[in-house]
């Protein structure tokens, strides 16, 4: 009697097809949620490596153009106009906390014969820096700031860092300034927050640079600091 009812009740309960939506959902959703989300993650790198890219070419073509005509017919690059630069490039990576998750570094490659040279040098005159991050993977490959004070004066103390072979990223074609001329090479290295936490993907590394040649006619014996003065975005500076 009760194998019988035992018997019965599994050939119902086999039959039974009530709620079988709910319950392939339930089996399904946690898959597929996980699928968006690593989707998601995927879609918001791709996008953050744009916005990074792009922020380092406007940065470096805004450096490209900033100064004041001197009677010379020359441009003066100051440490305002690089400061204001510096902070464009903040306010662009805002929504990314670029310069609280990464560093910034802008560079003058100068292909100049200065008053203390006797021919053409390729060299890092001066670096000027944002970003709160600092260690070897978010400050610039290239030191010119053997001092702070590197670029601020005509002297031959502050001349920066000579490389005759120019720039080269990571083994990549050496990045050269033409002949009295100069240019501008940006440096961004960042690290990403994923948004759904390391579960499911961990921090990436950012890096990318960009440079455009100078313009105009730029004074190149140094960066110039009228007053009232500004304070220098130097590269031994870590603020966000």
């Amino acid at each position: 009697m009760i194998k019988g009812k035992l018997h019965n009740f599994a050939l119902r309960f086999h039959r039974d097809r009530a709620g079988l939506a709910l319950l392939e959902f339930a089996l399904s959703a946690p898959i597929v949620l996980l699928v968006g989300c690593y989707g998601v993650e995927l879609a918001n790198l791709a996008i953050i490596n744009m916005r990074v890219s792009q922020i380092a070419l406007n940065l470096a073509d805004n450096a490209s153009r900033v100064g004041a005509y001197s009677n010379l017919a020359t441009q003066q690059l100051r440490e305002v106009d690089v400061n204001d630069i510096l902070q464009a490039a903040r306010y662009q990576g805002a929504n990314i906390s670029l310069t609280a998750n990464g560093r910034i570094t802008l560079s003058s490659l100068e292909n100049v014969a200065q008053s203390y040279d006797t021919q053409p040098v390729q060299r890092i005159h001066w670096q000027r820096c944002i970003g709160a991050r600092g260690g070897a993977s978010f400050n610039g490959q290239f030191k010119a700031n053997v001092a702070t004070t590197a670029g601020s004066s005509a002297d031959e103390a502050d001349k920066g860092y000579d490389l005759p072979l120019g720039i080269s990223d990571n083994g990549s074609t050496p990045i050269m300034a033409p002949g009295g001329a100069g240019v501008m090479y940006v440096e961004i290295n960042y690290r990403t927050k994923p948004l759904f936490g390391t579960w499911l993907t961990s921090p990436q590394s950012i890096h990318y640079i960009a440079s455009f040649v100078v313009r105009d006619r730029r004074d190149y014996s140094k960066i110039w600091n009228p007053e009232p003065a500004s304070t220098p975005s130097t590269c031994n500076l870590y603020t966000p």
